[in-house]
Parts: structure tokens; C-alpha cells; sequence
């Protein structure tokens, strides 16, 4: 029953069997009833927070793939996530600097085990194979100061653009 609760999880980010997201307890409940409040405010900040670091990562675009969000739609941004070459380089690097990363989804979905009976092999979804080497999530929270985003931002910039001179 809980491998179902969490979408099928068996380890952290592999998924065996097709499952639900249900993991709200009335505690839960009763914490999101509060944050309801806060909901257009955290929305707008994780917005505005999103844009300022794809504006601040356009000097490095060549080195750092931003998110595209079409411009009719909007993002909660429950991560930043982008994309680097030598990604485990940039990730020891940040960590050094005290800059906290993840990396969200580093199997494709075709390749779960859930999808081991379909015909899905690697080599067939390329873009997703890539993405899932190459992503790293930076720190992303309502609550970001500039400051704290600068530090982020620059940190990122020099771990790739260290990474690729070696």
C-alpha cells in the first residue's frame, strides 16, 4: 500500500509499479489550510524569483539552459531546474561553495521499471535521456533574497564555466 501512496516508489526515484500521490494526512490538511493565505503572495515571489535567475543566467546561456516557460503559461517553480555539461563537476562545486542542489528525475520516465514490459529501450527518447544527465535544481523557495540568489547565481557561473576548462 505505501509503494502505491508514492507513486509506485520502491527506492528514491524508481518506480516499479504505477501509483497515486496520496500522502496527506489531516495534519497536512490542516498546514495547507493555513498556506492558503500565503498562496498568491508565494506564487508571485516564486514567479518573479524564477525570472531573476533566468535573466541572471543569460551571460552563461551558452553553459546553463534555463527553464522555457511559453509566454501565455506560468510556473509554480517548485524547483529551478537547469540544465549544465559535467554536471557532477558543477554539483561538487556548488556543494563546496555551501550551495545546496538536486538532482529531480534522473531516470527518464521510459525507463522506469513500471515501463520494463513496453518496448522502450535506451536510445529512444534521447531528449529525456539527456535531460536526465544534465539537470541539476538550484535552491527555489518564496523566500529567496536577492542576495542569497546573487551568491547562487554566481557560484553556478563559475563551477561551469570552470568545469569546462578542466
Amino acid at each position: 500500500m505505501r509503494q502505491i501512496r508514492v507513486h509506485g516508489e520502491t527506492d528514491r526515484y524508481k518506480h516499479s509499479v504505477l501509483g497515486i500521490n496520496g500522502r496527506m494526512d489531516t495534519l497536512q490538511a490542516a498546514i495547507l489550510l493555513a498556506k492558503l493565505e500565503t498562496y498568491e503572495t508565494e506564487l508571485q515571489a516564486r514567479e518573479r524569483i524564477g525570472a531573476r535567475y533566468t535573466a541572471g543566467f543569460q551571460i552563461a546561456k551558452s553553459l546553463v539552459t534555463t527553464p522555457y516557460i511559453e509566454p501565455h503559461n506560468q510556473s509554480t517553480y517548485a524547483q529551478y531546474t537547469i540544465q549544465v555539461r559535467q554536471r557532477d563537476i558543477v554539483r561538487k562545486r556548488l556543494s563546496s561553495a555551501g550551495i545546496p542542489t538536486a538532482i529531480h528525475y534522473p531516470i527518464p520516465l521510459h525507463m522506469q521499471p513500471v515501463f520494463r514490459d513496453t518496448d522502450a529501450v535506451e536510445g529512444d527518447h534521447t531528449i529525456a535521456e539527456r535531460a536526465a544527465e544534465h539537470v541539476i535544481s538550484l535552491p527555489m523557495h518564496p523566500y529567496l533574497a536577492p542576495s542569497e540568489q546573487d551568491k547562487i547565481m554566481s557560484a553556478t557561473i563559475d563551477a561551469v564555466g570552470s568545469s569546462c576548462l578542466g
